[in-house]
C-alpha cells in the first residue's frame, strides 16, 4: 500500500493576524521550521505576509501563548520543542489537520482517548437522562444509514462520542470531547471500516456502548468503549499514512528580529 499524506482541511482565519499565525503555524507543525530554528526578521516576514508590523507581532504573541514559539533577547523568535506545544488548543489541533497527520498523531490521540472516553462511559451509564439515551440512540440511527466511507458516518460517529461525554455530566470530560473534535472526526475519517465484517463490527460495538450506558451497566460500556478506540487503531494500522519530509524554510541568522 502506497504511503500517503493525509490533510484535512480547516476553516479559515477571519483575521490577517489570525491568518499569520495560521500560516506559520502550519509551517512549524508540517517542520519547515524545525525545532530551535529562528524565524526570520521582522522585514523579511512583512514582506512575505504583506502586513504590517503590529500584525506580524499580534500573530507571534498568539504563536507564544500556544507554546510554539519563544522570544528571547538578542536572539529573536525561536520554534520550541514539540513538548512546548499546546495539543489542547483548537487552533493547534486544527493546524495539525493542515499540516497533515502522520500515525504518530492518530496513536498520541487514541493514548488520550483510552485515558478520557472509557471513564465518561461509565459516568453515562449513571448520569445519562432519558434526552441523553435518545440522543444515542439518534447517533447510531444515522451510522446505520450512512455509508461507511461517508463524511455522514464520520460525524455520525463523532457525534455519538460527544454525546456520551455529554452524558457523563463532567464538565471536563464534555469540554475535553470538544476541544478534539476536529481530531476525532479526522480520525475517523481515516478509519472509515469499508470492508462490511468491519462496518459490522464498528456498528455492534457502539451499539454496545449505547446499550449498556441505557441500560446502567457502567464496566459494560467502559469495556465496549475501549474495543472500539483499539479497533479504531487497529485500522489506522492497516493503513500506510505518513507526512512527506517538508522543504525546510530558510532561517536567518541576521536581519531584524522579530
Amino acid at each position: 500500500m502506497t504511503s500517503r499524506i493525509v490533510v484535512i482541511p480547516t476553516r479559515r482565519a477571519h483575521s490577517n493576524h489570525a491568518e499569520v499565525a495560521r500560516s506559520i503555524g502550519v509551517d512549524i507543525i508540517a517542520g519547515r521550521y524545525a525545532e530551535g530554528t529562528r524565524l526570520p526578521g521582522d522585514a523579511e516576514m512583512i514582506a512575505m505576509f504583506g502586513v504590517s508590523r503590529p500584525v506580524l507581532r499580534e500573530s507571534v504573541k498568539t504563536l507564544v501563548a500556544k507554546g510554539l514559539l519563544t522570544t528571547k533577547a538578542r536572539v529573536g523568535t525561536v520554534v520550541r520543542e514539540r513538548g512546548a506545544w499546546n495539543m489542547f488548543d483548537a487552533d493547534v489541533l486544527a493546524w495539525h489537520l493542515d499540516a497533515g497527520i502522520d500515525k504518530r498523531f492518530l496513536n498520541d490521540l487514541a493514548e488520550i482517548r483510552l485515558a478520557v472516553e472509557p471513564r465518561a462511559a461509565m459516568l453515562a451509564a449513571t448520569q445519562r437522562s432519558e434526552q441523553d439515551i435518545s440522543e444515542l440512540r439518534r447517533c447510531m440511527d444515522r451510522m446505520r444509514h450512512e455509508a461507511s466511507d461517508s463524511v455522514g458516518f464520520a460525524d455520525a460517529d463523532l457525534a455519538l462520542h460527544v454525546a456520551v461525554a455529554r452524558a457523563s455530566g463532567n464538565l471536563f470530560m464534555r469540554s475535553v470531547g470538544h476541544v478534539i473534535e476536529a481530531a476525532l472526526r479526522a480520525s475517523f475519517l481515516l478509519s472509515a471500516p469499508v470492508e462490511s465484517e468491519d462496518r459490522e463490527t464498528v456498528l455492534l460495538w457502539h451499539q454496545k456502548i449505547v446499550d449498556a450506558i441505557a441500560a446502567g451497566d457502567a464496566d459494560a460500556a467502559s469495556e465496549a468503549m475501549v474495543y472500539v478506540i483499539h479497533n479504531g487503531m487497529r485500522r489506522h494500522d492497516s493503513t500506510a499514512i505518513e507526512i512527506a519530509p517538508a522543504e525546510p524554510l530558510p532561517s536567518t541568522d541576521t536581519g531584524e528580529q522579530a
